[in-house]
């Protein structure tokens, strides 16, 4: 997982935050987390008839969504209110708001839905295999190339990135024999490298379970 790796780099800004929402409870945070996703696939479903304005507030609401998210457990740990309920709160909403945004470029005029399923077959392998290893007792696992993290901010990109190219390249940009959107450049990237992870994170578990 590239960016949770780094995700210790970015404490001091993260912290600060966390510590001016220790109003709520940490299960609220996931919620606005949660309903920000929502309205993100909402934006990004709808933004091919305006994409001047919902392009940006899609890439927008993506973001702070991620940023919710990276904040709840954070707020449990500083109120003294971690709990297992709470735990499986946060990874239920987390596939949700997953297969909410990945699935609403999938079923947009941005995208093809064969590259689409692909797209949402790794990013659901990947955290399948990720709490697999937790079931096994062998932890959480986070390793490989494509983590949730990762994923937010190429959701981010994504919106931003297809402004550009209906600027200057109509909305697609050629590729030898094929004409893409920058919303299908970010889906094969999911489809390729979320698989990719997925069989990584499986190997490592293979080894981790006993004959």
């Amino acid at each position: 997982m590239v960016l949770d790796s780094k995700r210790d780099s970015v404490e001091f800004i993260l912290d600060p935050i966390a510590r001016s929402l220790t109003r709520f409870s940490p299960n609220t945070v996931s919620w606005i987390a949660f309903a920000l996703a929502i309205l993100a696939g909402v934006a990004i479903f709808l933004s091919p008839s305006m994409w001047q304005l919902l392009l940006p507030i899609s890439a927008v609401l993506v973001i702070v969504s991620g940023l919710f998210d990276a904040l709840d457990g954070k707020v449990a740990r500083l109120t003294g209110k971690e709990s297992r309920r709470g735990d499986l709160l946060d990874h239920v909403l987390d596939r949700y708001a997953d297969v909410i945004m990945v699935g609403a470029v999938a079923v947009s005029a941005w995208c093809d839905p064969y590259i689409g399923m692909l797209a949402i077959i790794g990013m659901l392998m990947t955290s399948y295999m990720g709490t697999q290893c937790q079931a096994i007792g062998a932890g959480r696992l986070y390793s490989g190339l494509l983590g949730r993290a990762d994923r937010v901010v190429l959701l981010t990109i994504a919106p931003l990135l297809q402004m550009v190219f209906m600027l200057f390249s109509e909305g697609r940009v050629d590729l030898g024999p094929v004409s893409l959107s920058a919303f299908e450049l970010v889906m094969i990237w999911f489809a390729l490298v979320g698989n990719i992870t997925a069989v990584q994170r499986a190997l490592r578990i293979w080894k981790m379970v006993p004959p």
